[in-house]
């Protein structure tokens, strides 16, 4: 870590240990930004494990930060409703009626039926022969870096390589590839004042050409046989929803974002470990096969969704507390991922742990992350080929982050390839 970065760490502290606990506001984008959210959530996992935030941009919430308290709210989808007519699943308040969400922001047994649609596309069987491809992707990619000069890691290596994956998967256009994680950075950005999006009708004004690509996707692909994800979406009843659009775009909002961004930061938020535990890079590069559990560890460390949210159905009690009905509740996975209590050593990156999996990134019960074996497979194939080429990847500036609570992830950083 740099002195800069210590410094601001020491800053962070002082104001957590100095804040009132009912003057928390943990959901503060400015955590995120300067990635000093730790103190703030050490202090919740020891003191208030399950706390209320009265006052925020964001209405009140609870929070909820341990481990094992995030996995029983996860898996109760009875009492912790995902719904998009209920607020959704951000902390940010997304109401639309369920028929123009998508599964994630459905319950039971809506949401079953349509994630049931695109689960053949992540079966072991739908995923057969996507590791030789992405793998010669990954190979053209690398092998096309500058040695010796500074370059943008996240433009020219995470982004590149999961577009072109994302591509793929929905049969996409591959020449405007670039478009989806476009989509994706301008569907999670914040609005209002001061923000690069003043209203919802902006963002969307700004989404026109990946909506007009989507549309024309969806008149060809209805009621044809192939497998991609645009396929079964636009071909199966459930999805198809009478030949109306509206939950096939919210289906085709979610797969952009969850394809594009879990593996993407990850690719880059290994990086950045590697550069502060460089004697994890050279172990990989001595022993590639410690990739199988320094995967899961990179997720881990990483956490690149910071949240999800629910809504309580009816009062519970969680961790000593009352939730009431309608209350709003956010689990943060970023938290829960450094829960010393459930994973040993949790601010140490470790790349043999024992138990590598034990992490809350991809969710629990019935929205686990559908493409959690196919983010893995892309973070090992690509840092597998980036370990047979470079002795050191050098990040030579900070990143600079997204502007988001509830994906932690990257714009830019720039970085040398040492010769």
């Amino acid at each position: 870590m740099a002195e800069g970065d210590s410094a601001l760490m020491q800053s962070a502290r002082e104001r957590a240990a100095a804040t009132p606990l009912d003057r928390f506001h943990v959901a503060d984008v400015s955590h995120f930004t300067s990635d000093t959210w730790g103190p703030w959530f050490e202090r919740l996992r020891r003191e208030d494990p399950v706390h209320y935030c009265a006052d925020s941009e964001y209405g009140p919430y609870w929070s909820v930060t341990r481990f094992n308290d995030i996995v029983a709210v996860d898996s109760n989808h009875e009492a912790f409703s995902s719904s998009s007519e209920r607020g959704g699943i951000a902390i940010q308040d997304g109401y639309q009626p369920n028929a123009l969400s998508s599964f994630i922001g459905l319950d039971p047994p809506d949401h079953d039926a349509q994630r049931r649609v695109v689960m053949p596309r992540f079966s072991t069987q739908g995923l057969a022969g996507l590791e030789p491809l992405i793998r010669s992707r990954a190979a053209a990619i690398l092998d096309e870096l500058p040695v010796g000069e500074t370059f943008d890691f996240v433009d020219r290596v995470s982004v590149e390589l999961t577009s072109q994956m994302l591509a793929t998967l929905f049969d996409f256009p591959f020449e405007a590839r670039r478009l989806l994680p476009q989509a994706s950075d301008i569907i999670l950005a914040p609005t209002g004042e001061g923000a690069e999006f003043r209203t919802n009708e902006d963002r969307q004004a700004a989404l026109t050409p990946y909506f007009e690509t989507f549309v024309g996707l969806w008149e060809s692909r209805k009621g044809g046989a192939g497998d991609d994800l645009l396929s079964l979406l636009a071909s199966d009843p459930v999805t198809r929803k009478d030949g109306q659009m509206f939950g096939y775009m919210g289906n085709v909002v979610l797969l952009t974002v969850a394809g594009s961004d879990t593996t993407r930061h990850s690719i880059t938020g290994a990086l950045l470990a590697f550069q502060d535990n460089p004697d994890a890079y050279d172990r990989l590069r001595a022993d590639p096969a410690l990739l199988d559990s320094a995967v899961p560890e990179i997720i881990r460390w990483q956490s690149p969704v910071a949240h999800m949210r629910r809504t309580a159905t009816r009062d519970v009690e969680l961790g000593g507390k009352t939730i009431r009905k309608g209350d709003k509740v956010i689990m943060w996975y970023v938290s829960g991922n450094r829960d010393g209590e459930v994973i040993a050593d949790p601010d140490r990156f470790v790349i043999d742990r024992t138990r590598p999996r034990q992490h809350v990134a991809f969710g629990f019960g019935i929205h686990r992350c559908v493409g959690n074996r196919l983010a893995e497979m892309q973070l090992k194939v690509v840092w597998e080929e980036i370990l047979r080429r470079f002795r050191r990847i050098e990040v030579v500036a900070p990143p600079r982050r997204l502007n988001s609570n509830f994906v932690k992830g990257y714009e830019t950083l720039p970085v040398r390839i040492l010769p």
